[in-house]
């Protein structure tokens, strides 16, 4: 069974409660690496090592599907506070614009010792940056993040249909359709082929620098 899977079935594995005295306290600091990408809301969550938020080759499931389009978080964040047994803790933080950085706390423990997060990419259409069920650190560690595809819309990059606030290249709506690859790739990027910009909103490589600090 897929690690995805096992977000969608919900599985349900009792482990206990947990104590006061288990949980662990962590800055999560991620700084925007790109020119003219910037990241929407972050939804971060620890949880055990039989989930993940997505596995590449295989089909996005819907609620990355939202994020990964619309930049919504709050199906992926229901999603994941539904299986207590899986997840204990889940936060973010709000929009990174290119070169910022930003903070937020988040409570691990021994069993619930992997941190994952995502955030949509504007301009695009269904790319996200993402770190993938990475290891909650004695004390702290440093990593990089990449962006990812989701699969699921046609990468046209015209503007009416990439969302964004006011302050972005875009402003246009999502506009569900079912012409993506169809699974979880590596991003490749912008390319020029609508609206969007390479010289301004393109990028090779991580995308994002992260950093784990434990504070208690």
């Amino acid at each position: 069974m897929r690690k995805t899977a096992i977000i969608l079935t919900a599985a349900l594995m009792i482990s206990g409660p947990i104590f006061a005295s288990e949980s662990k306290t962590y800055e999560v600091t991620i700084t925007n690496l790109t020119k003219g990408q910037i990241f929407t809301p972050v939804l971060a969550a620890t949880h055990k090592s039989d989930i993940a938020f997505f596995e590449l080759g295989a089909p996005a499931i819907e609620e990355l599907e939202l994020l990964a389009e619309d930049g919504a978080t709050d199906p992926l964040n229901d999603l994941l506070m539904s299986v207590p047994e899986l997840v204990q803790d889940t936060s973010g933080t709000g929009p990174i614009m290119p070169g910022a950085t930003a903070s937020f706390m988040i409570e691990g423990s021994n069993r619930f010792n992997r941190l994952s997060f995502a955030a949509m990419l504007l301009p695009t259409n269904d790319s996200f940056v993402a770190v993938d069920s990475i290891a909650l650190p004695r004390n702290h560690r440093a990593a990089t993040a990449y962006a990812y595809d989701a699969g699921t819309e046609y990468n046209d990059e015209l503007c009416v249909s990439i969302p964004g606030p006011p302050v972005a290249f875009c402003q246009g709506a999502n506009v569900p359709d079912d012409s993506g690859e169809g699974y979880v790739h590596l991003s490749n990027g912008v390319h020029g082929i609508g609206d969007t910009i390479p010289m301004l909103h393109d990028w090779r490589g991580p995308v994002a620098k992260v950093t784990i600090r434990r504070v208690k």
